[in-house]
This record gives structure tokens, sequence and C-alpha cells, in this order.
């Protein structure tokens, strides 16, 4: 029973459906899901559907079920590196014009694949420059290095840690944060005031970037969130999970809604209040 002292603190975050989370179903299947299960909107991952990368279309889907779009991931990945241009800063500008089309507050964005040597060198600066042009928040995601049996590669740069550099915005990623074996809530304490997104994902530490529902794994997804309602976090706490190995829809559903379930009963925080 909660002390009669101690009062419930929700915060005003917002939490979001990541089209990711039901691949290999499509972007609208996303929508209808988010919508039906109660989410507060969805994070456009923009990748090889084309419905993902029509702005239109995008807005369609998100009139018809009358859930809005909160954030679009930029098109960083190794398969959609031709996807809106093979020029990465075309990608991250008209992610940004999607975003500010669609009343999205967040572009996501992930530090750059070590050869692409000339994006990399001028990508926090580049970051910085697009950020002083818009309202939207661009905010890059904490990735991890590959590894293979005992072999490590870092492919990301400036780095994969993304507290290392100098950015106004960061994404923290949970399972990424298992992937690259590091303390999720040392990094959250890095990150401070200038967390501006979450990607809620668990995961055990194994060498593949896992995205398991939360609770799952042995990230410290619960104590985030508690985190994140003490401090009167005001970003997105965006779902992106993996559940490609669901046996049919029911299954799928079931997964986000136990995802959603989560974080909205961690998100509620009881704080304890001083007696009169």
């Amino acid at each position: 029973m909660a002390n009669p002292r101690d009062v419930v603190r929700i915060p005003d975050a917002k939490v979001a459906l990541s089209t990711a989370s039901v691949y290999p179903e499509s972007t609208a299947t996303a929508f209808e899901i988010a919508a039906r299960l109660g989410y507060d909107g969805v994070e456009v991952m923009v990748w090889t559907d084309p419905v993902s990368q029509d702005i239109d279309a995008l807005r369609r889907l998100s009139d018809y079920h009358r859930i809005p779009i909160l954030a679009v991931h930029a098109p960083c990945l190794l398969i959609t590196q031709r996807v809106w241009s093979t020029d990465p800063w075309v990608k991250l500008q008209r992610a940004r014009a999607a975003a500010e089309k669609l009343g999205a507050g967040t572009v996501v964005v992930h530090p750059p694949f070590r050869w692409q040597r000339q994006y990399a060198r001028d990508f926090v600066e580049g970051i910085w420059r697009m950020a002083n042009e818009t309202d939207v928040r661009f905010a890059v995601e904490n990735m991890y290095p590959w590894r293979y049996r005992d072999r490590e590669m870092l492919a990301y740069a400036p780095d994969w840690d993304v507290t290392k550099d100098d950015y106004r915005h960061f994404t923290i990623d949970l399972s990424h944060a298992a992937t690259s074996r590091v303390d999720a809530l040392a990094m959250f304490d890095r990150m401070g005031d200038r967390l501006g997104h979450v990607h809620l994902a668990d995961g055990r530490g194994s060498a593949k970037d896992e995205h398991l529902v939360p609770g799952r794994g042995t990230q410290p997804c619960a104590e985030l969130l508690e985190r994140l309602a003490v401090t009167g976090f005001d970003g997105h706490v965006v779902i992106e999970v993996n559940t490609r190995r669901a046996m049919s829809g029911a299954e799928r559903e079931a997964d986000l809604a136990e995802a959603l379930a989560f974080t909205r009963l961690h998100l509620a925080s009881a704080v304890q209040v001083p007696r009169r």
C-alpha cells in the first residue's frame, strides 16, 4: 500500500509505437495496431516500405486512425542506404521536412558508418546546424560495436557512444545499450537534460541487437522509466521491439500490448512529498 505522503507523478511523455515493431508487417499495419491498443502515437521508421517514404500516405493513415505521428526515424540502416537519396545529408533534410509537415517533434538519427568519411567528419557540426534551422529535435541515438565471436569492429563514427560528442539532443536505446554492454543508467545520467527521446526495448547482452519486449531481458527498463517520471521527462517513449518471431497477428499484438502496459505502469512513479 502506498504511503499517504506519496503521490503518483506521471510525466507528460507520450508513449508511441515504432512502425519497425510490426516488421515484417507494413507501416499501415503499425498505425492500425497502435490505434487499437491505445498508444499515444507512432514513430515512423523510414525504410523500404514505400508508404513509410510517402508523406501524403502517412498523413492519410494518421488522419484515418486518429493517431499522431510523433517522430520520424531517418533512413540510417544498411538496408536503407538508397532510400530518399544516397547522400546522407539529403536524407536528414527530407526527414526534417517530413517531420515538419506531419507535425512530428523529433527526427531520430544514427551516427554515420565509419566508411562515410566526409559525412562522419562533418556530422557533429552538421547536426547542430540543422538543429538550429528548425523546431524539430534531432536526437542522435546510441549504437554499439559490431561483434563476431571474439572480434569487435567499431562501425560508427565519430563514436557509437554518442555521449562522447556534443549534441543538442540524444535518443537512448536500451537494446543498443545491452548489445554494447554498457551501463544504461550511467549513459542516461551522462545524457542528462539533453535526453530528448527514448527507444524502449530490452536485451540480454547478446552480440545481436535483440529488441526484446521490456521486462524480458536484463536491462533496467523499469528503473529508467521511473527516473523519467521523477525528472518530469517531456520527450517521447517509443516502443521499438522485435516481433518477427510472433506466430500470428494475435501474438504480435499481445507482445505490443504487454510492452505498452509495462511502460505506462513504470512511468507512473510514486514520489514522496514532505509532511506539512
